[in-house]
């Protein structure tokens, strides 16, 4: 009877001090590597370095080594609203992961302090094998004000599969994202980046009306998207070559099924992670049938390299690198990437993309113009 009285009494204490309310600034309260995190209490006159006391009210929790990720202890968190008030240092990262199950998955928010009043300023993305996708979803970012040197209050709704963000007290979300991308469902709770917390609140379950479905996909019924795919298993592109035709599929290859998500993103990330940022090459196939000879205008998005062959023979060739020259959309993925122009021949053509990649996110967008006559299969 003793063990089972200690056990409702452990879970009621984390529901009410952890799962409903206000979540302690204090070192014990929190996983850290030693030497970059302070707490201190308001008006204390300074900082103890992990230290334990002071009231709860004016409680701050300052990081100053941003290499690590910070966490509350006894958090698993899923649905509800996470909220708190941050100073971020000026032209820094500030980041905050929830639902993280490790290192390799989980869903972030985030802050690029020297972008206020800009579209980066507030993002979103996930990390899917241990990779950032940001560069695959530009849809999950946009322009946000704050005061220099002044907290920014924000707040996190998370339901299910969406998320909204609010900031600063203000009605409206400055951010709403319609599908949470990441493979995980539930998790920690961490910080990275040099910064400061204080008024810290997690209202597990309060999710605030928020649907727990999935938002519209504008993209759902649009037929002019290429999404039923084949696919090969990634190979490593040798050093000091651009491109060989040794690397191509041989008639031993073989092919699985993969289809596009949301807005027809073919995200290799989730199938292939990268590792190591080291370039790889993946092939990607499928059949357009013209009931005539005709040429047709394909949009496609991609990171980070395409090369493009029909029937056999080579197509077109690109590149898409954030922070080099060549980038496009600044290094995203976007149907404004490219436009290639495709010889259809009459009947059946095989559609083969070779994609490369080696800098975070890679996966392809794909998007007949003209579709008089064509069938995608």
């Amino acid at each position: 009877m003793t063990k089972v009285f200690f056990l409702i009494s452990l879970v009621f204490f984390n529901g009410v001090v952890i799962g409903q309310g206000k979540i302690p600034l204090r070192a014990e309260n929190w996983e850290f590597r030693p030497g970059t995190v302070e707490f201190e209490a308001e008006g204390a006159g300074g900082s103890a370095a992990g230290g334990a006391g002071g009231p709860a009210a004016g409680e701050a929790m300052k990081i100053v080594d941003g290499r690590g990720v910070v966490t509350v202890k006894g958090v698993d968190f899923s649905d509800g609203v996470i909220e708190f008030d941050v100073l971020p240092a000026e032209k820094q990262f500030f980041s905050l992961y929830f639902r993280r199950k490790d290192s390799l998955e989980s869903e972030i928010f985030y802050f690029r302090m020297d972008r206020v009043g800009q579209p980066q300023a507030i993002q979103y993305a996930p990390v899917i094998g241990g990779v950032n996708c940001w560069n695959l979803f530009d849809n999950y970012e946009t322009a946000a004000e704050w005061q220099a040197n002044v907290p920014i209050h924000t707040k996190l709704v998370v339901s299910g599969r969406r998320m909204r963000v609010y900031l600063n007290h203000a009605g409206q979300p400055a951010l709403e994202v319609p599908l949470l991308e990441g493979n995980v469902r539930h998790g920690a709770i961490c910080f990275q980046g040099i910064g400061t917390i204080s008024s810290m609140v997690v209202r597990a379950g309060q999710t605030e009306g928020l649907p727990a479905e999935e938002g519209l996909d504008p993209m759902a019924y649009d037929p002019h998207y290429i999404r039923h795919w084949q696919v090969t298993e990634p190979k490593l592109i040798p050093k000091g070559i651009d491109f060989s035709y040794e690397l191509m599929p041989d008639s031993q290859q073989v092919w699985q099924p993969i289809s596009a998500e949301r807005l027809g993103l073919v995200n290799l990330t989730r199938l292939y992670p990268e590792k190591d940022f080291v370039r790889r090459i993946i092939f990607l196939k499928t059949t357009v049938h013209s009931d005539q000879a005709r040429t047709c205008q394909l949009r496609l998005g991609f990171l980070n390299e395409v090369w493009v062959f029909l029937n056999g023979h080579w197509l077109y060739v690109d590149k898409n690198y954030f922070g080099e020259p060549i980038a496009k959309q600044r290094g995203r993925i976007s149907l404004e990437n490219s436009t290639v122009t495709v010889p259809l021949q009459q009947g059946d053509n095989v559609l083969m993309i070779g994609v490369g990649g080696g800098f975070y996110g890679w996966g392809v967008i794909a998007r007949v113009e003209e579709m008089e006559g064509i069938t995608l299969k």
